[in-house]
Order: structure tokens, then sequence, then C-alpha cells
């Protein structure tokens, strides 16, 4: 009917790729001939003219799954060789300049930045990435009009706004981005000498740490100074201990502003840590942790309370009031019987919460679990004594130095971690410490003819000792990673973490192939299942999973349906859990499965 009226001269079939409303009227990007918005003005869903597929991202996902890249997109199964070739050298460009010129393929706007702001936007701060709030010049592009204006008034000459911030600079330099000016490549090294024996003297006559020099503040702060120029009058003490320190506080403010907004927009986690001090108090610190950042929000003396899970339950309640019930999603605490009935008591009370216990702790007693087993047990301990009876004797540690370039003791964030750190770099040391205990400096000295000594150099002289520590690393490795992933303060850890765990078992399976081994793997296999089952197996890690395209496409790729459909309803009861409306339930269910 419709194609004989056309026939007819009536009106052709509607062809959304000719609506000047599904798509930008002055865009030169190649990705808008495949495609169109599927519902304006919403620019976020493209589709794809070809396939029919949605893609959400805007129109740079689109261009990805056209040309079959990046892992976050299913490629187009009816682009071309041609088409894909395209595509990907379009999105290599843009790679390329991206970091001077952010370019959003969806506006008719561009902003410009230095490339030392795209540095730094990407520096942890608080825990987590930093998001530094720079001032830039903004180029509204509409039509052929373009108007450069500053992001703040600022009475400055022209030359002070356009040069980058000491935090920039910082940022820069610690990259390895950074190029030397003109300035700086005409000062010798006598001139940096001089003035580094100025900073060195500083900080061994008011005995400061010598890690403070690691420190980016310090980086900032010279650099400020180096900005000020000659004649810079540094604070007094009295300045120090009142106005700057209130001035400090203020800007403590303002950041707190900064972090409200976005567990306003993005939800957050408040997380809670018991310890104790020299004194003997028992502290429980509250941190708030968001896209934004970890924001350290008080300390409770609470030492002189009984710790049940009621009284933890009462604290954690009154702190998610402070940051607002509609704003926190999950509440994180240690994995102890009261701060597990804490977690369930606060799940009672407000229905869209979640509780996870620390993957961090969990991890480490997984690690610690498999540590006890039979097999390892003895290598462990055996371990233990080598590095203990090296590093008690001055002249033996001095030659495994030697020996190995190096110190054996590696430290890492939690015990056992640190423990399979140590037994990887004895491995890694092998034949050098089986050198050192078979030299003539060893059986020339004293140590050697000593019980223990013995004891040691038939350890490291041991092929089963040393096999037997070979497997134990084959089985916490893996789990390692996962561990450094969730302690890692780069990037989120929860849309990671799930992930992580299933290629940990693929390769603790792998790690033991021979029949004589599959016994010891099935101990640890369910050592791994139990600790993950009964602390860590909470429905917010396969929701982020699922949410996370760059893991979640290749386990679609793979053809897992098992997984999927575990993943799937995984984030099904996340969102009846936290969004009660059945409508906006559905609503949303439908938007992410179009993607």
């Amino acid at each position: 009917m419709d194609g004989n009226a056309a026939a007819d001269g009536g009106e052709p079939p509607y062809d959304p790729m000719k609506d000047p409303t599904r798509k930008p009227q002055r865009s030169n990007d190649p990705g808008w001939n495949y495609g169109y918005w599927s519902e304006p003005p919403n620019q976020d869903l493209v589709v794809c003219a070809l396939f029919g597929k949605i893609t959400s991202g805007g129109i740079k996902r689109h261009k990805k799954h056209l040309a079959g890249v990046g892992g976050d997109a299913i490629g187009c199964p009816k682009a071309t060789t041609q088409l894909r070739r395209e595509m990907r050298a379009y999105l290599e460009q843009n790679r390329r300049i991206k970091g001077v010129v952010d370019v959003d393929d969806d506006q008719e706007v561009v902003e410009v930045s230095s490339v030392g702001a795209n540095i730094a936007s990407k520096r942890p701060s608080s825990g987590t990435t930093a998001k530094q709030n720079k001032k830039a010049f903004i180029i509204n592009m509409q039509g052929k009009k373009k108007s450069v204006t500053a992001a703040a008034n600022s009475s400055k000459p022209i030359v002070a706004m356009l040069r980058r911030t000491p935090e920039d600079l910082a940022d820069e330099r610690d990259s390895g981005c950074s190029q030397s000016t003109m300035e700086s490549s005409t000062k010798t090294q006598e001139e940096r000498h001089y003035v580094s024996m100025q900073w060195a003297l500083f900080f061994y006559e008011c005995g400061i740490p010598f890690n403070a020099a690691s420190s980016r503040q310090f980086e900032v702060a010279i650099e400020a100074t180096c900005q000020y120029g000659s004649g810079y009058k540094p604070p007094s003490a009295h300045e120090l201990r009142e106005p700057l320190l209130n001035d400090c506080v203020k800007e403590t403010g303002l950041s707190r502003r900064q972090h409200e907004a976005a567990w306003k927009k993005y939800g957050c986690t408040l997380m809670s840590d018991g310890w104790s001090d020299k004194r003997g108090r028992h502290l429980i610190n509250f941190l708030v942790n968001s896209p934004e950042g970890t924001f350290f929000l008080e300390s409770v003396d609470a030492s002189s309370v009984c710790h049940d899970g009621d009284m933890i339950a009462n604290l954690l309640e009154k702190r998610i009031l402070v940051v607002g019930k509609e704003n926190v999603v999950q509440v994180i605490t240690d994995n102890g019987a009261n701060y597990k009935k804490a977690g369930h008591l606060l799940m009672e009370r407000m229905p869209t919460l979640y509780w996870s216990p620390c993957a961090c702790h969990c991890l480490d007693l997984m690690l610690e679990d498999i540590g006890k087993l039979k097999a390892f047990k003895k290598p462990i301990a055996g371990a233990r004594r080598v590095t203990t009876f090296i590093y008690r004797h001055g002249r033996l540690l001095s030659l495994m130095r030697k020996a190995t370039g190096g110190d054996l003791v590696r430290p890492a964030a939690t015990r056992f971690a640190t423990a399979i750190l140590t037994l990887r770099s004895l491995v890694k040391n092998k034949a050098a410490l089986r050198s050192l205990f078979t030299s003539d400096e060893w059986v020339g000295n004293k140590l050697a003819k000593t019980q223990v000594g013995l004891n040691v150099q038939e350890i490291i002289l041991s092929t089963e000792w040393w096999s037997a520590i070979e497997d134990c690393l084959r089985a916490s490795t893996a789990l390692l990673r996962v561990l450094r992933v969730a302690d890692g303060d780069e990037k989120p850890a929860m849309r990671e973490i799930k992930a992580l765990m299933i290629y940990a078992k693929e390769r603790i399976n792998l790690g033991f192939p021979r029949q004589n081994k599959q016994q010891l793997l099935k101990k640890i296999l369910a050592i791994v299942d139990k600790r993950w089952e009964n602390q860590m197996d909470h429905p917010l890690y396969g929701a982020a999973l699922f949410l996370n395209p760059g893991k979640f496409f290749p386990i679609v790729s793979r053809n897992d349906d098992a997984l999927v459909g575990e993943l799937r309803s995984c984030f099904n009861d996340v969102l009846a859990k936290m969004v009660p409306d059945a409508n906006v339930q559905k609503k949303d269910g439908s938007i992410i499965c179009a993607l």
C-alpha cells in the first residue's frame, strides 16, 4: 500500500536517516552516515542503520560497534571490511589528539584544556581517581559563531591565566610526560644540587620523614613557589597555626560540597574501619566513597561501649542519615560476626540498602585458609624460618643482598599477601640463594656450623620444598591479583571483582593439570568457593559486572549463557531492591536490555 502511494507520487516512506531531528546537522563525524538517534532529544542512544542495533554511549560507542573494536560494544555483522577500516582509522586519529583536545561527538561544543589538566584527572585523590577542577577556556561553536570565554572572571594578566597550575605540572611530572622548559634547561647540575642541599638540610634539621618528599603536595608547593618568583616570604608559625589553617578548613568544606553533589548524583558507599591507638582506645573511622573519591566523615571513640550488632548498627544508621538515606547504596564493614549482624539489621531497617563485608579482608582469609592446607603449611613455615634467619644476621643479610640484588621480604596490603609475595621473591631468587648457601663465604661462616644454619641450608637445597612453594604460588597468585585490584585506588573495583574471581579459578585449575594434584586442587577450590559464597557472593558484584561492557561482552561473545543469565538475574535483583516502583523497574530494565 505504502509502496504504491510512493509510486503514484504520494509521500515516500519515513526514513529516519533523512530526518533532521535524528542527528546533528553540522557534524562531520562519519559515524552519522550509518546511524541516528533512537529517541531524540536523548543523544545517548544511537541506532545502527545497517543492523538496527541500539547502542548506548553516544556516537563514539556506535563507531566502535561499526569498527568492531573496543571490547565494550558488539561488532556490526553487516559492516563491510572497508567500513570497519574507515571507522578504526577515525577512532585512532581521535585517540591521538585526545590528550590535547577533548571532542564530544554528540555536541557542538569543544572543550580545550592543557595536557597537564588531562593527566591530573587521572591522579588518585583521597583513595580513588581525583576530580581536579581547573580553570579552562571553552570554545563554544554554534554554526560559524565562535566565542572564547574564560572559565572564571579574573584580574590576572593573560600570561598568568594561560600558565599551567602547579597541580597540573606536578601531575605531568609524575606521569613521565613532562618536558623540560627553556629556563630549567639552562640550569646546571651544580645549581640544582645547591637547591637540593638546602631542602635536605631543612628535612634533617626539622626531623621531617623522608617519605614526605614523595608527597604530591610537596611538589605542588615547590612549583607554586617557583611560579611566584624570587622574594617569596614563607608563612610564619602564627600564619600556619591560625589563618592558613582556617583557610584550609574552608577548602575542605568546599571539597565536601563537591563530594556531596557526587553522592546525590551517583550514590555512595559508607565504609567503617575499626582500630586501636597506642593509648588503647578503640576508634571507628567512617568514610564515604563515590566516583568523586573517598571522603573522611568522622572518627568515633567507642572504647566505653559494648561492640555488639545493635550498637554498631545504630552508629552506622546515624552516619547514613548524615550522608542521606537516599544516597547510600551500600555499607561496607569488617567481616566479624557483630558487623555481620549489624549489616542485616540495617538492611531490615532500610530495604533499599546493601551490606557487604570487606572484600580485602575476605580475600586475605581465603589466602590464609589455603596457606593452612597440609601441603603448604610446612613449606610456608620453612620460608618464614629462612627469611627470619637471614634478616637476623647482618653479614649474611649483606651476602644475600649482594647475591640477589635486593630484599626477599615484600610488604603488601595484608599479612598473608606479604607472605605470598615473599614466596614469589624466594622462587625468583632460587638460583642465587642456592648458590649462596653452597658458596665459600657461607661455608667459612660460623653460622654454617650451627644447628639453625644447617636446617636453613637443608631447606634451601631441598627440591621438594621448592616444588611445594611453587604449588602454593599456583594456588594463590591469581587470588593475590584480585586482592590487589580490590585494595587499589586507581579505579572502581566492584565492577572487576566477580570477573577476576572467575578468571582466578580458571588459572588455579590450569595450574594443577597433573592427576596426582587433583585432590589438592579440590581442597583449594573448596576454600575459594566457601569464602566467596558465604561472604562475597552479593548481587551487587554480579550487577556491576553486568553493567561493565568491557568485561561483560567477552562473556557474551564466548556464549557462556549460564553466566550471562546469572549476571542478568543479579542485575534484576538489585534493580528490584533499589527501585521499588515496578513501572520504573520495567522502564530501566528495558533500556538496559536494549543496550
